[in-house]
């Protein structure tokens, strides 16, 4: 396995992924999520891809098929007063085709990004997780992270 950074050519095998991950989220939360979409056209994609400050990782076999990919956000301190100020990693979507689960693609991904981090001064390293995920939520904590706040809601009656 290898990964690398995402590339023009891997536009068409990550919005496959990026589908899979919307159909888990819509499961979840069809309140919010509507099923059959994406979160990025291709042209979108092209322009994360080239952006340093939002690098997307891929996952390939050895014929260089997309197995998942990390979408990560480099943040950078906010200039507030009153917390300390660090450069986080936050790692928008991770996602592992349905094919190749259960292979350890999710972990040298996460392993990867956690490389990438370090190696660009991060002190930490963020993600979300919607409740009822409990899966990820599980491979996160396997992978070292703790809960660092819980937001709450209250859906409205409408």
């Amino acid at each position: 396995m290898n990964i690398r950074r995402a590339e023009k050519r891997d536009t068409e095998a990550v919005l496959d992924l990026l589908h899979q991950v919307l159909e888990v989220h819509a499961a979840l939360r069809p309140d919010l999520f509507i099923s059959g979409t994406t979160k990025y056209a291709a042209e979108e994609l092209h322009a994360i891809f080239a952006d340093d400050g939002r690098p997307v990782y891929v996952a390939t076999d050895d014929d260089d098929r997309v197995l998942g990919y990390a979408f990560c956000v480099l943040e950078e301190p906010n200039g507030s007063v009153n917390m300390t100020q660090h450069r986080t990693l936050y790692i928008d979507d991770i996602c592992v085709d349905e094919a190749a689960r259960g292979h350890h693609v999710a972990t040298r991904l996460f392993e990867h990004v956690k490389a990438e981090a370090m190696r660009l001064g991060c002190y930490n390293i963020t993600l979300n997780v919607w409740a009822g995920n409990e899966a990820a939520e599980a491979f996160y904590t396997n992978m070292g992270m703790a809960p660092r706040k819980t937001m709450l809601e209250l859906i409205l009656e409408q």
